[in-house]
């Protein structure tokens, strides 16, 4: 159990790439507070790791974009476990607009959850971090390159890539190493982006993935793919490990 003492947090722990993450770390033995606004999933998760793990997972609802709740939240989870030594923010939103007129509803409620969320989260575990820690932040390949369709998602992973680069090599003196993980892995996101997409820019999605992919043309899996590199950077492993930008996407892309 190679987390196995280990008090971690979360968030975005009621699907996809969240929920997998939360069943690893407590499949390694570590004590966790998983966070999401879905309380039904959330719960589900959390139970769902529980029962297959060697830790223990208590689920806590916040909302990663209200910055008053992501503190609440923290202190909670902190007063229960005793300490942080690291935060997964898993959590993050994904919606289509035309990039020519994007509509403000749409720009704010990207941003504040991509960014917002990432400065919240981040800034309540650096608090609660005085002997170091770990934090594993979520990027994207859409905020290193052009994409159609995807401006305004791509900006906002790019703020997350900047933040990440810019407070690793600030908090490492304090011990916490701060990195980035931009992952392609099939997840319920993922899929909401395919069914926005028309036929013809699906068509020449898939086509495109199939080409691009050296390691078998397709979307990861979030468990088999993912996970491991997520307990490897929430290990003491990767204690030399600071400030970069992890692509898990089977060679899509390669970050300089």
């Amino acid at each position: 159990m190679t987390l196995s003492q280990k008090k971690i947090v979360v968030t975005g722990c009621a699907q996809g790439i969240g929920a997998a993450a939360l069943r690893a770390f407590v499949a390694e033995g570590a004590e966790v507070f998983a966070m999401d606004l879905d309380l039904q999933g959330g719960h589900a998760a959390v139970d769902r790791a529980n029962a297959d793990g060697r830790g223990k997972a208590h689920f806590i609802a916040c909302d990663v974009g209200d910055r008053a709740a992501v503190d609440a939240a923290f202190d909670a989870a902190v007063a229960k476990m005793g300490r942080l030594d690291v935060l997964a923010h898993i959590a993050g939103v994904h919606r289509h607009a035309p990039t020519h007129d994007v509509p403000d509803d749409t720009l704010a409620w990207i941003f504040n959850i991509n960014v917002n969320g990432t400065i919240y989260t981040n800034g309540a575990a650096y608090r609660h971090m005085p002997n170091g820690g770990a934090i594993i932040n979520f990027g994207s390949e859409s905020g290193l390159t052009a994409e159609i369709n995807n401006a305004v998602y791509g900006a906002s992973k790019a703020a997350v890539h900047t933040w990440t680069r810019s407070v690793a090599r600030e908090w490492g003196k304090r011990g916490i190493r701060v990195n980035a993980v931009l992952p392609y892995i099939a997840t319920p996101m993922y899929e909401r982006f395919r069914e926005a997409l028309s036929p013809e820019d699906l068509a020449a999605h898939d086509k495109a993935t199939a080409e691009q992919i050296p390691l078998g043309g397709k979307f990861g899996n979030a468990d088999t793919d993912l996970a491991p590199v997520l307990v490897f950077l929430a290990g003491d492993g990767s204690r030399f490990i600071t400030g970069q930008l992890i692509p898990v996407d089977g060679g899509l892309i390669s970050v300089r």
